[in-house]
């Protein structure tokens, strides 16, 4: 059964944004309370997670698809809708993630290190958030924003400090369980290791890693054997190790032809230049040659070595089974890391850079390409804000799209609509070309049916010179009364003056 896994493939997709809601207060004498939709909650996101005490990517090997929680709706009497929650998933340190063409999205280093690979959609208003002076009674609510998805690689590539490497069978396994506690499978036929094996040594009052690449063969680098699928474990090492065996008895080996085909398996591995990794053939290099418990093997080895080291590499003669050259090995490996871990510190800065990109002033946060299609001419809308507003919007509600035209208008997409040669009648697409939404684009008019019923989200009851005051009434009311006084006496004089006398009937 398979227990250590580097490299999945993993399907995930933020969550949606909880819908607004649109509604009206209604309360005991008051039928008109006003808009009180509540907001619709932010959909959560997926993150990764650097986990110190997790050493594969099995789980996701067994469920691939990872979805986040979605945001909830809003609800009246101003009520918002909750957050969803945000999935987070654990990860090995030296997780490489990829998009699905390769480029590197993230390198996790470093404990506590997090990435959002998909980020939850945002919530959708209430119309108590969209009511302002001017639309005083919104009848529409904005949709939530659907949550981001992708897939992604995830690589493994161990942390270690000094990697083993050579033909199967060299005995860099047994190297492994007897300088550090790594208790690894050892056995005498190819291909023994299946997982690469770290372990920690100690060197006075130095400590460094070291890991077991599992055996490369010729062609290793092209896919043959296990050794491309191991190869990358050996990327961020920065001494290499290359275990010799001595005592081999297969047919045209020996210990200069095993170094030279696995150098060049090195020279021909193509290293992530994009983690800032250098060659492995640029790396620190010793060579040990192993088995020198054997007559024969001790004897080729002091014969090879003195070869070796005209070639400027430091050679070690050991015996993993005897225990024999193995203290100045990991005294000297101890030299190797600290000289190569002073470089790395030289390097990189003690503080991260800060990286500021402000937007440009005449960035007007989408362009309009014009495209010729085997359907005809189209224009195509591309940007954040115009591909935001179109997923928040219901279709159904006709105030609803007359929002969004309007905020269309505002951030100029039909003035560039226009320059770009579109007229009326013209098909316009909005958003991604994977999920667009297409329209037969028509300029908007000056006049039209807000010059008569207001603009929209308007509700001539709201507004407040339409309804008096309880002191304008009064003093109507004692107006009217003054006015009819007045009447009367006026009546009262002419009769008196003989102004009504009454008449009789002639004869």
């Amino acid at each position: 059964m398979t227990t250590f896994v580097d490299r999945v493939v993993l399907h995930v997709a933020a969550g949606n944004g909880g819908h607004g809601v649109a509604s009206v207060k209604r309360e005991k004498f008051k039928p008109l309370g006003g808009p009180d939709g509540g907001n619709g909650g932010r959909g959560g996101s997926v993150i990764l997670a650097v986990d110190p005490q997790a050493t594969t990517l099995l789980d996701y090997h067994h469920t691939p698809h990872r979805k986040a929680a979605n945001g909830k709706p809003g609800a009246g009497d101003e009520r918002n809708g909750g957050d969803g929650a945000d999935l987070v998933l654990t990860v090995p340190e030296g997780t490489v993630v990829k998009d699905a063409n390769g480029t590197v999205l993230a390198d996790l280093v470093g404990h506590d290190t997090t990435f959002v690979v998909a980020r939850g959609g945002r919530g959708g208003l209430g119309n108590k958030a969209l009511a302002s002076p001017r639309r005083k009674a919104p009848g529409f609510a904005l949709l939530g924003e659907p949550g981001e998805s992708a897939d992604i690689v995830l690589e493994l590539k161990s942390l270690a400090d000094v990697a083993l490497i050579g033909f199967p069978s060299a005995g860099k396994s047994s190297l492994v369980s007897v300088v550090s506690a790594a208790r690894p499978k050892i056995a005498d036929y190819p291909f023994t290791t299946l997982v690469p094996n770290l372990g920690v040594v100690t060197a006075g009052s130095m400590r460094y890693t070291i890991a077991d690449v599992p055996g490369l063969i010729p062609g290793a680098s092209e896919g043959k054997g296990l050794g491309l699928e191991f190869l990358r474990h050996v990327e961020r090492c920065s001494v290499l190790v290359h275990v010799v065996d001595c005592a081999t008895l297969e047919p045209g080996r020996d210990p200069m032809t095993d170094l030279e085909v696995i150098e060049a398996e090195l020279a021909a591995y193509v290293t992530d230049d994009t983690l800032g990794g250098r060659p492995l053939s640029d790396r620190t290099r010793v060579v040990v040659l192993n088995k020198a418990d054997v007559p024969e093997a001790r004897d080729l080895a002091e014969m090879v070595k003195p070869m070796l080291e005209e070639r400027g590499l430091e050679v070690h003669i050991i015996s993993a089974v005897a225990h024999t050259g193995l203290k100045e090995l990991t005294f000297a490996l101890a030299r190797h890391v600290s000289e190569a871990r002073a470089e790395v510190l030289a390097r990189v800065p003690d503080r991260p850079r800060v990286i500021i990109r402000p937007t440009a002033v005449d960035d007007a946060g989408f362009h309009v390409r014009r495209e010729n299609t085997p359907d005809g001419e189209l224009f195509r809308v591309i940007g954040e804000r115009p591909t935001r507003w179109v997923r928040q919007t219901d279709f159904s509600n006709d105030e609803a799209v007359g929002y969004l035209a309007d905020r269309l208008n505002r951030l100029g997409v039909e003035d560039a609509l226009l320059k770009a040669g579109a007229v009326s009648g013209s098909t316009v697409l909005v958003g991604p070309e994977d999920n667009a939404v297409v329209f037969d684009w028509e300029p908007t008019m000056s006049a039209g049916a807000e010059l008569l019923t207001g603009p929209r989200g308007t509700d001539v009851r709201f507004e407040n010179e339409g309804r008096k005051t309880r002191t304008q009434k009064r003093e109507e009311f004692h107006a009217r009364k003054d006015a009819q006084t007045v009447a009367r006496d006026e009546l009262a004089t002419e009769r008196r003056a003989g102004h009504w006398a009454s008449v009789t009937d002639e004869d």
